[in-house]
Formats: structure tokens, sequence, C-alpha cells
């Protein structure tokens, strides 16, 4: 069973709430913009072969259709900085239905810290064929590579945190580090972890940009419940073609 099959039943599972670790990163984010330069950067969301046809364990119905978007993304315009996650999970990893014992895949449980948790099957090992970034994503060597879902306990859709909001990546202080201030978003899946990801750079207080044509969805009725969280949230979600028109005035 593959994701192609998956039709969720409801939105996507929602990260708790935030925690002081999230209300400090933003008020320091906040406190420094009005002086800021604008700069931008591209992320990109877990490109990796369990995401990918044919045969990723995981496959995202299309989801090599975003690679050429984002190839160009990077090839024609001069971002500040670059950065693609990459989930790097260990092999007991929560997430995975083989590891809870009685979970079907593609079904939410409780765990035993009272958060909620979908099942996947196996996917992202780390050091494994299927974690490895797809051969035709044409990265640099001075793009930063952020590996998130590294905690056995807890998943990690977002690139900024761990579902809990208790533990971070080295993303935002990355960003940070380069002076970013505007993030353009794209990869997979949408509904999930492209999704969560652009909601909490948002979140930090980063300018946010969806690529909608760079990402693909898990299921359409997840997707449509991210696209809507993603309006009221404030973040755009425009075209490759319209992001190179606004970016060449």
């Amino acid at each position: 069973r593959n994701v192609r099959n998956f039709r969720a039943s409801a939105p996507p599972i929602r990260p708790l709430e935030e925690k002081p670790i999230l209300s400090r990163v933003i008020a320091a984010r906040m406190s420094s913009k009005a002086s800021m330069p604008v700069k931008r950067a591209l992320l990109i969301i877990d490109v990796q072969n369990d995401f990918c046809p044919p045969s990723g364990s995981l496959k995202v119905k299309d989801g090599t259709d975003v690679i050429p978007h984002i190839n160009k993304l990077k090839k024609e315009y001069k971002w500040d900085l670059v950065c693609a996650s990459q989930d790097w999970h260990p092999s007991d990893h929560c997430s995975f239905v083989s590891n809870n014992k009685g979970a079907e895949p593609f079904t939410e449980i409780t765990m035993k810290s009272g958060s909620k948790q979908m099942m996947w099957p196996v996917h992202c090992v780390q050091g494994s064929k299927g974690a490895k970034i797809h051969e035709d994503l044409q990265l640099s060597s001075n793009d930063i590579i952020v590996k998130k879902g590294t905690h056995q306990h807890v998943d990690s859709y977002s690139a900024f945190f761990d579902n809990d909001k208790k533990t971070k990546t080295e993303l935002n202080e990355v960003l940070q580090k380069h002076g970013i201030t505007d993030v353009y978003v794209a990869g997979l899946a949408f509904d999930f972890c492209v999704g969560f990801s652009a909601l909490d750079a948002k979140s930090i207080g980063y300018e946010t940009t969806v690529v909608t044509d760079a990402t693909r969805p898990v299921a359409e009725e997840s997707a449509a419940s991210m696209r809507k969280e993603l309006e009221e949230a404030g973040i755009r979600q425009i075209s490759t073609k319209d992001v190179f028109a606004e970016l060449s005035k």
C-alpha cells in the first residue's frame, strides 16, 4: 500500500501548540526584522528517494515532477541562500507502523505521551538509500542540508521544529546567520512537511511563499485543508512563473 492509495479522512495532524522556545524565536526575529534588507532563501523540503516514484516506500504521486521546477528556480535566480531539508529517522522511529504493534498504515494512534501520531511505512531511515536526496535534484556544494525527524519519540513535519515544538533544527539559526527575510518553499509533500514548514516560517516572522507547481500533496482532501490554512496565515501560494515575474522586477 502506498501514498497514492491514501485518501485522508481528516486534515493533516496539527503539531502541538507553540511552546516557549517558539515564542522566544518569534520575539527575537520580530525585534530585528525592521532594519534588515530583503534577502531571499529557497527552502527545498524532503525531495528524497523514499518520497519519490516509482520505488519510494512512501512515494507521493507525481513527486518527481517537482524536481524540474526546483532546478529551474535554482538555476534562474540568484538566491541569497538555498537550504534543503532531509527526513532522517532512526530505525525505531515512533511514526513507523512496524514499530507500533497492531497499528495500521495511514491511521492515527495515540502515543504513550498522549500525542497523536500518523502511522507511516518505514521511510528515510538514517543512512539508507531511501533517505538520500534524489539524484536529479541539482544541489550545489554551498547549499545547506538540514536534517529533521532525528529523534525516536517524536515526528517532525516542519523543517524548523519537531511536532511537539520542544526541539528545533538549526534551520532558523542558519537563515538568521545569512540575514534572510523572505523564504520560498518547495518540495514534498505539500499537505505535510512543506505546509508545516511554511506555517512555522511565517510564525517566526519570515515573509513566506509556497511555490505551488514545485510541490505535490499526499492526498487532495488534506491538500485542500492545508491550502486554506496557509491562506489564513497570510502565506502566498504562487507558481514558478509568478515567482520569476515577481523577482525580475
